[in-house]
């Protein structure tokens, strides 16, 4: 019986997640950064850019990354956390917990930058308004209808275990926190819903998984179970897997971006998004392990 259960299982991938093919944007930072021209990469159809302006992605690929192309008064700065890496005769996903140092106006300034891929578009260029709550310029999520079981990947990690938690936005001195950062791996299904410009949505279904230690090379076709349901009460339950009120945000039909609302539990229904979302570190913005990375590829839903 087992087999034929297996036999029946039926595996498919997430539009662009082999990390076969990446947009390459070339952005020139401001001088007064030292106008160096580096390199942002975007998970997508093969492309290359050569541009500041503003950036409206037009393909298919429903990722989006913690590369970003910020500008605040005037000023255009470019982070690189994720990049693509040769894995045998393809491509592979690498996701980098770094600390950045910039030099600004005779200043050391110091930020922690978590690398990460999630299905969601970020804002082009990220603002000042954004400074405080990297997170308000994602609208984060794609539209799915299906209740896969499991999603499936592959990954390998290195994570400091014997290094703390530092926390550093762009301020001149490092804050030590202590404790240590882990990679992780979420995926929650969310039927949405509209009112008076607000976004509400019920919880349909959740998968996390927590990466605490280094692997020893790839983990191939590991699996993260997709709980459906109110799963407070069922073994195992964590605290990051709670219901979501401040965290994400999403574009209303006004083009808004608000705050997408969890207010329940609901396996019988049908989900409207999918949120994936992988990365090198599970803490806050702008605070993490540096030296955290999380290879991943050949991402997959079972049903």
């Amino acid at each position: 019986m087992s087999v034929l259960a297996w036999a029946q299982e039926r595996i498919e991938p997430v539009p662009f997640g082999d990390f076969e093919t990446w947009t390459v944007r070339y952005i020139k930072e401001s001088a007064i950064l030292g106008g160096q021209t580096k390199a942002l990469y975007m998970i997508a159809e093969t492309d290359t850019v050569y541009s500041n302006k503003p950036f409206t992605p037009s393909w298919a690929s429903p990722w989006g990354s913690g590369n970003a192309h910020a500008r605040a008064f005037g000023i255009d700065k470019v982070s690189v956390s994720v990049t693509p890496v040769k894995r045998g005769n393809g491509w592979c996903c690498c996701m980098t917990s770094r600390l950045e140092a910039v030099k600004a106006a005779g200043m050391n300034l110091k930020v922690v930058a978590t690398g990460s891929i999630y299905t969601g578009r970020l804002t082009d260029p990220v603002g000042m308004q954004h400074s405080s709550d990297p997170n308000s310029a994602i609208d984060m999520g794609m539209p799915f209808t299906q209740k896969p079981k499991e999603l499936m990947l592959d990954y390998k990690a290195t994570i400091q275990a014997d290094q703390p938690i530092v926390f550093a936005n762009a301020c001149a001195k490092v804050k030590t926190i202590g404790g240590h950062d882990e990679g992780q791996i979420v995926v929650l299904l969310q039927h949405r819903w509209e009112e008076n410009g607000h976004v509400y949505a019920y919880r349909v279904g959740t998968g996390t998984e927590h990466i605490s230690a280094s692997t020893n090379g790839w983990v191939n076709d590991h699996r993260v179970p997709i709980r459906y349901g109110d799963i407070t009460k069922a073994p195992g339950y964590q605290p990051w897997e709670a219901l979501i009120t401040n965290r994400w945000q999403t574009r209303n039909s006004k083009r808004k971006m608000v705050r997408i609302e969890e207010v329940g539990w609901r396996a019988d229904l049908a989900p409207t998004h999918m949120i994936i979302q992988i990365a090198a570190g599970c803490q806050k913005p702008f605070t993490g392990c540096p030296g955290n990375v999380i290879w991943c590829d050949n991402i997959r839903l079972v049903y």
